[in-house]
């Protein structure tokens, strides 16, 4: 496949790759610099547009404003160039970042963070209402989710696991339960990272060391990969108006010499298929 760079800004670690439908561009962020990033395909225009805390994941508001997830358990929204706490801190998670985070089709947030020297990980869930839950415990990095295309089921990833998960979904109440392997990563294919599902029930993982796109059947099997350029390829979304484009983001960019010359960019792809509008979230309705 032809891979297409579209912006260079040496991110440290770029993620959370993002479709804006309303806007109609792609965001995403530099967790380790706090930087965040868009980019305009119709005009060709890519902007850094925020500095500051760093952002480790973020939703898109029904109201078009972003709800970033940061250091600390801090989750706020940024409107117009403006930052609002809806939340200082989670007391357990003092010397810990929020990571990768997923809307389901109610308008929660599933929020990931990573382990720290004094505990694991945790997944939470966070309501309409602004109740935070924790779902999950003793997680190793949390990272990667997506939903299976009949919202039965509910993928995760703990990179440092080297495992992607599969749950069952209860769309009603965001429960999730019966946890059971879905994929495993050998250790030298890197770790799985950020992820998405297209709209035939593909799922795409990317691989941090792993210099790749892996693509899986909804049964786990191996059907594509594809390859980069740079050795930490960091997560994936969906985008353009017809869904069609596949945005890729990359990490490394403080360290090229060894990571690649572009390590840090963000790539688009054309896979031959489409994918699916990301959920939009719903907190503090």
């Amino acid at each position: 496949m032809n891979l297409e760079l579209i912006a260079d800004y040496a991110c440290e670690i770029g993620e959370n790759p993002l479709w804006h439908p309303t806007e109609k561009r792609l965001y995403w962020t530099d967790i380790a610099t706090g930087r965040m990033f868009r980019y305009d395909p119709a005009s060709g225009h890519h902007e850094q547009f925020y500095e500051g805390e760093m952002v480790g994941g973020f939703t898109i508001q029904r109201d078009d404003s972003l709800l970033l997830f940061m250091a600390k358990g801090a989750i706020k929204i940024w409107r117009e160039g403006r930052l609002i706490t809806m939340m200082d801190s989670i007391p357990e998670e003092q010397e810990s970042r929020f990571n990768d985070v997923f809307v389901d089709p109610e308008g929660r947030v599933f929020c990931g963070t990573m382990s720290s020297k004094t505990h694991k990980g945790c997944l939470y869930r966070l309501d309409p209402d602004g109740a935070l839950i924790c779902v999950l415990q003793g997680i190793e990095c949390s990272n990667g989710m997506a939903l299976t295309r009949d919202h039965r089921c509910f993928y995760y990833t703990d990179s440092f696991a080297r495992s992607i998960y599969l749950f069952d979904y209860e769309q009603s109440s965001g429960n999730i339960s019966n946890q059971r392997l879905f994929a495993t990563v050998p250790e030298d294919e890197g770790f799985p990272d950020g992820m998405t599902v297209d709209a035939e029930g593909g799922v795409w993982s990317a691989r941090w060391d792993g210099a790749c796109v892996v693509k899986y059947s909804p049964t786990g099997a191996i059907i594509d990969r594809i390859s980069f350029p740079v050795k930490k390829v960091s997560s994936v979304i969906f985008g353009g108006e017809d869904y069609a484009d596949l945005y890729v983001t990359t990490a490394g960019g403080n360290a090229k010499a060894t990571e690649g010359a572009h390590a840090g960019s963000l790539y688009r792809v054309r896979p031959g298929v489409r994918g699916l509008p990301e959920f939009f979230s719903n907190i503090g309705r």
